[in-house]
């Protein structure tokens, strides 16, 4: 008989410092270039976005990875990218952590338009109220030590 798996998270990581290093003009680049990372990894992205100072990533994970090794590739690899790359002069690394929160099927689309809208939601929320709010909603106590 076959596996049959549907595990979706919503990962939300910021830069160091929360510094807003992130070029605007060049985040597409970035954005395919981490969806190349996560196909390489067997699993899927629904959604990227994200601001100058955090991302926001919609994708399945295959159950062969555990999640602290998918973040840890994630990051570490789209770093060295970043450093390289010469379009993202202050970048200087990712924070420590990340949050991951998991959905049902029946929320993919609801997650995947609440990533999609980052630009327009920011208008409104600060990164800090929009971490510390995901993180109430979905019942994980906020660790203050973590948010300036």
């Amino acid at each position: 008989m076959s596996s049959y798996r549907q595990i979706l998270y919503h990962l939300v990581f910021r830069t160091k410092n929360s510094r807003k290093t992130i070029v605007p003009a060049h985040s597409k680049e970035l954005y395919a270039y981490i969806m190349g990372i996560i196909r390489n990894k067997n699993s899927f992205l629904y959604r990227i976005n994200g601001m100058e100072d955090h991302l926001h990533i919609l994708s399945d994970l295959h159950p062969s990875i555990a999640l602290a090794d998918y973040m840890r590739d994630i990051k570490t690899s789209s770093s060295i990218w970043l450093k390289q790359s010469g379009n993202f002069p202050d970048f200087n690394g990712w924070a420590e952590g990340y949050a991951a929160l998991t959905y049902g099927w029946k929320d993919k689309e609801m997650i995947a338009n609440y990533i999609k809208n980052q630009p327009e939601h920011h208008k409104k929320e600060s990164f800090e109220n929009e971490l510390r709010r995901l993180l109430e909603e979905n019942g994980i106590e906020v660790d203050e030590r973590y948010f300036p």
